[in-house]
C-alpha cells in the first residue's frame, strides 16, 4: 500500500471521524504532514492542543475547511477581490509530498475568536485538493492542525514518532504510513486581492 492510499484509507476512519465529530484530540495525516487535530469552533478543543503541543501562546494555527463556505462560522466575508485570487490556490494540487498546499491568512476580527487568533486578529485557513480529506473536514467540521510535534521540535514522520512526543494524552493516532513531507505554503490575502508570500 501506498502512503497517500495509507492516507486516503485514514481519512474514511469511521473511528477516527467519530471521535473528531465528538470534540477529541487526535494525530492524524493532512494533506501535507501529521497534524495534531480537533474542532476549531470548540476552545476547550483548541487549548487543549496548544497545551499538548507547548505552543507559544501568542501563536494562531492553521485550519483546515472543507470548503469556502466554512469562512462564515469565523465570521469571514470575503471581498470579490479576495475571491478572485483564491481560486489561484484553492483548491491547488498538492501533488506528491504536500507540493502545491497553500495555507491563506486572513483577517478575523472577532473577539469571540481570540482563543483562535490569539490577539493577532487573523486566521490561516487551508482546503486541501484531497476529495477524501474535504469529506472527513464536512463531517468533522474545521479543525485546528498545527504539526504533530512539541514546539521547535521536529515533526513527526508517523503515527509513532508523534506517540513518543503525546503518549497517553491524545485520544486516537491515525496511521497514515511514512510521511516525509513539508508544511504548506503560507500566504498573507489583503482585502484588495494582493498577496504576501509569509513562508515559501
Amino acid at each position: 500500500m501506498t502512503d497517500t492510499q495509507y492516507r486516503e484509507k485514514t481519512w474514511k476512519d469511521r473511528t477516527l471521524i467519530s471521535l473528531l465529530e465528538k470534540g477529541g484530540v487526535a494525530v492524524m495525516p493532512t494533506d501535507t504532514i501529521y497534524g495534531l487535530v480537533g474542532q476549531a469552533l470548540k476552545p476547550a478543543v483548541a487549548e487543549r492542543i496548544y497545551a499538548l503541543k507547548k505552543r507559544a501562546p501568542d501563536k494562531p494555527c492553521i485550519i483546515l475547511i472543507g470548503g469556502l463556505k466554512e469562512l462564515s462560522k469565523f465570521g469571514i466575508t470575503l471581498s470579490a477581490n479576495e475571491l478572485e485570487k483564491l481560486k489561484d490556490y484553492w483548491p491547488a494540487s498538492a501533488g506528491p509530498a504536500g507540493t502545491g498546499a497553500v495555507s491563506v491568512v486572513l483577517e478575523c476580527s472577532g473577539e469571540k475568536l481570540s482563543y483562535l487568533h490569539r490577539g493577532t486578529h487573523t486566521l490561516a485557513f487551508r482546503i486541501p485538493a484531497s476529495e477524501d480529506l474535504r469529506s472527513l473536514l464536512e463531517k468533522t467540521g474545521p479543525l485546528i492542525a498545527p504539526s504533530a510535534n512539541i514546539e521547535n521540535l521536529s515533526p513527526s514522520q508517523s503515527a509513532e514518532e508523534a506517540r513518543k512526543y503525546f503518549g497517553d494524552g491524545i485520544d486516537f493516532y491515525a496511521n497514515g504510513g511514512f510521511i516525509k513531507s513539508k508544511p504548506s505554503k503560507v500566504i498573507k490575502l489583503e482585502k484588495d486581492g494582493s498577496v504576501a508570500v509569509l513562508r515559501d
